[in-house]
Protein backbone atom coordinates (compact mmCIF):
# COMPACT_ATOMS: atom_id res chain seq x y z
CA UNK A 1 0.00 0.00 0.00
CA UNK A 2 1.52 3.25 -1.06
CA UNK A 3 -0.98 5.52 0.69
CA UNK A 4 -2.02 4.75 4.27
CA UNK A 5 -5.71 3.96 4.55
CA UNK A 6 -7.98 5.59 7.10
CA UNK A 7 -9.99 3.41 9.50
CA UNK A 8 -13.12 4.32 7.51
CA UNK A 9 -11.50 3.13 4.25
CA UNK A 10 -10.35 -0.11 5.88
CA UNK A 11 -13.85 -0.69 7.21
CA UNK A 12 -15.33 -0.10 3.75
CA UNK A 13 -12.82 -2.47 2.13
CA UNK A 14 -13.67 -5.19 4.69
CA UNK A 15 -17.40 -4.67 4.11
CA UNK A 16 -16.95 -4.82 0.33
CA UNK A 17 -14.71 -7.90 0.50
CA UNK A 18 -17.21 -9.74 2.69
CA UNK A 19 -19.92 -9.11 0.10
CA UNK A 20 -20.43 -11.92 -2.39
CA UNK A 21 -21.39 -9.39 -5.07
CA UNK A 22 -18.26 -7.23 -5.21
CA UNK A 23 -15.07 -8.47 -6.88
CA UNK A 24 -11.46 -7.71 -5.98
CA UNK A 25 -11.28 -5.75 -9.24
CA UNK A 26 -14.04 -3.40 -8.11
CA UNK A 27 -12.43 -2.92 -4.68
CA UNK A 28 -9.04 -2.30 -6.31
CA UNK A 29 -10.48 0.28 -8.69
CA UNK A 30 -12.18 2.20 -5.90
CA UNK A 31 -9.43 2.08 -3.25
CA UNK A 32 -6.23 1.57 -5.29
CA UNK A 33 -5.21 -1.61 -3.45
CA UNK A 34 -4.13 -4.91 -4.96
CA UNK A 35 -5.91 -8.21 -4.29
CA UNK A 36 -2.93 -9.27 -2.14
CA UNK A 37 -3.27 -6.09 -0.09
CA UNK A 38 -6.99 -6.79 0.34
CA UNK A 39 -6.14 -10.24 1.71
CA UNK A 40 -3.63 -8.68 4.16
CA UNK A 41 -6.26 -6.18 5.33
CA UNK A 42 -8.79 -8.98 5.79
CA UNK A 43 -6.25 -11.13 7.68
CA UNK A 44 -5.53 -8.29 10.12
CA UNK A 45 -9.15 -7.22 10.58
CA UNK A 46 -10.88 -10.61 10.93
CA UNK A 47 -10.49 -13.31 13.54
CA UNK A 48 -8.38 -16.24 12.24
CA UNK A 49 -11.37 -18.57 11.83
CA UNK A 50 -13.40 -15.86 10.10
CA UNK A 51 -10.51 -15.14 7.72
CA UNK A 52 -10.15 -18.83 6.83
CA UNK A 53 -13.91 -19.14 6.23
CA UNK A 54 -13.85 -16.00 4.04
CA UNK A 55 -10.89 -17.30 1.97
CA UNK A 56 -12.61 -20.67 1.51
CA UNK A 57 -15.81 -18.95 0.35
CA UNK A 58 -13.86 -16.72 -2.06
CA UNK A 59 -11.98 -19.74 -3.47
CA UNK A 60 -15.19 -21.77 -3.82
CA UNK A 61 -16.95 -18.93 -5.65
CA UNK A 62 -13.88 -18.36 -7.81
CA UNK A 63 -13.88 -21.99 -8.88
CA UNK A 64 -17.52 -21.70 -9.95
CA UNK A 65 -17.46 -18.25 -11.49
CA UNK A 66 -14.66 -17.09 -13.79
CA UNK A 67 -14.67 -13.41 -12.88
CA UNK A 68 -15.22 -13.62 -9.15
CA UNK A 69 -12.69 -12.58 -6.53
Amino acid sequence: MTVPLSPAQISEIVEMALSDHISFTQISAQHQVTPDEIKVIMRTQLKPGSYRAWRKRVRDFGDRREHYK
